[in-house]
């Protein structure tokens, strides 16, 4: 299936907090309050994955199906946070949660981030497997982080030095 990314819209809030919800279990997954507040801070962005159907040029009469989203930040301290990436089980093994990444890497060097960070659960061994292979590592573990009390593994990569991994 293709797709295109795009910065988020308004309108994409509703189905964003559902692919959330989808994507992770009570506890990790965020409130509609808490997605809302992460997605307006101050530096962040959300970029989205959108099928791309029919023939180019032609208009769809419906919104096109989003794929998956990526919310991230840069700050001035020259770190971007990754604050969640989202792709549902039926969109996965297609690249969208790579291309997500590189869009959001990409985003973070012209804003002068050096590095970029995120959390994720230590026992979410799929997403532990994807960040590994590109080029994340564990910085440190920070326990109970999780409201459903699981710990957390901090991982970052660094931006700025040069070789990306296949």
């Amino acid at each position: 299936m293709k797709f295109g990314l795009r910065d988020a819209r308004r309108e994409d809030f509703d189905t964003l907090w559902k692919i959330d919800q989808e994507c992770f279990p009570p506890g990790v997954s965020y409130s509609r309050m808490e997605l809302a507040l992460y997605m307006r801070r101050l530096g962040a962005f959300t970029v989205v994955a959108e099928a791309v159907l029919g023939r180019p040029g032609r208009r769809a009469r419906e919104p096109l199906p989003i794929l998956g989203f990526i919310v991230a930040e840069a700050n001035k301290r020259g770190l971007g946070h990754i604050i969640t990436i989202d792709v549902p089980s039926a969109a996965r093994r297609l690249g969208v949660g790579s291309s997500l990444l590189a869009a959001v890497e990409e985003r973070a060097r012209a804003a002068g981030c050096r590095s970029v960070y995120l959390e994720t659960a230590v026992d979410n061994l799929g997403a532990l497997a994807f960040y590994k292979r590109h080029g994340f590592f564990v910085v440190k573990t920070v326990p109970r982080y999780y409201s459903n009390g699981v710990d957390a593994l901090v991982l970052r990569k660094d931006l700025l030095s040069g070789a990306e991994p296949e």
